[in-house]
């Protein structure tokens, strides 16, 4: 084992680990004001996560949870909620 590798290896980690605390204050900081501004800072974490995801996935998600919402029916006070009732009720009709 060689160890001034090793040793190498550990201090590299030891100090990206202290940027990695630096720069997750700065991103506090960052939603700290955010939210001093008034942004909703869930909405705003969700939105960072959204931006990182691939385009297609994101897109097959978000179609999921609508089918979900309207299985639930909670989206029946919404147009789209409302279009989907009334499609479904054609659609019972026959």
């Amino acid at each position: 084992m060689n160890n001034n590798m090793l040793e190498s290896l550990v201090q590299r980690i030891e100090r990206l680990e202290d940027e990695k605390a630096v720069i997750g204050a700065d991103i506090k900081d960052v939603y700290a004001e955010a939210k001093s501004n008034g942004f909703d800072v869930k909405i705003l974490r969700k939105i960072v996560s959204m931006r990182k995801q691939d385009q297609e996935a994101l897109k097959t998600e978000q179609a999921m949870i609508e089918t979900y919402m309207q299985a639930l029916g909670m989206l029946a006070d919404t147009p789209l909620g409302r279009a989907a009732i009334e499609r479904e009720k054609a659609y019972a009709a026959g």
